[in-house]
């Protein structure tokens, strides 16, 4: 497949690209976004675009000295597995290298697609408090989160990131049954949370 257009996102992109994040949203595989959280953001998003259409989103945020987030990153399913994510996530890769930043994270529960790119799972405590601002407003927040915290090291010449504990990979998010979530680290072992829309 001929790559699509990977650019920064423009005003006129918003509202497609709230209707994407809120898509995934309403599955919770992403966290709520108001679009007017989009528009304060967007100079932080890309956006993928072929032939004028939208298909996905992605976005780097600067959350503390030396530690960026990737957020927001999301494809349209039926374009999915077309390497769409792979050139929105390298398009914030190299903004952070140019930005002198050495350490990334990333909330999510696809952990796979992250773990292809060496992200390695870390205990969301390893981060600063800073990045829990967003956890708020959250359904599964606190003792129920769902997502996985993964860190990425860069090379470069910022300063050396302070030494980090990585575990194992604990996710069990590849082989869920459908319908089903698990609390990434759970209060209770074994507690599982049906989705709403399995429950219709």
């Amino acid at each position: 497949m001929k790559p699509v257009l990977i650019r920064k996102a423009r005003m006129g992109d918003v509202r497609a690209m709230h209707r994407l994040l809120s898509h995934f949203a309403d599955k919770r595989e992403l966290l709520p976004r108001a679009i007017s959280e989009v528009y304060e953001n967007l100079q932080q998003f890309y956006v993928a675009e072929d032939h004028g259409k939208l298909l996905g989103t992605c976005a780097l945020y600067v959350t503390w000295d030396n530690l960026a987030e990737v957020k927001a990153l999301a494809v349209e399913e039926k374009y999915q597995g077309r390497g769409i994510g792979k050139q929105l996530l390298k398009a914030c890769l190299e903004v952070a290298r140019e930005l002198d930043i050495r350490r990334l994270f990333t909330l999510t529960i696809r952990t796979g697609f992250f773990e292809h790119f060496g992200f390695r799972h870390v205990d969301k405590e390893n981060l600063p408090h800073k990045v829990w601002t967003e956890c708020v407003r959250c359904v599964y927040f606190p003792e129920r989160c769902i997502e996985y915290a993964m860190v990425k090291d860069l090379p470069g010449r910022g300063p050396e990131p302070p030494k980090i504990i990585f575990r194992k990979k604990t996710a069990l998010s590849q082989s869920l049954p459908a319908g089903i979530l698990v609390p990434s680290e759970p209060m209770v072992p074994g507690v599982t949370i049906p989705r709403e829309d399995a429950k219709k």
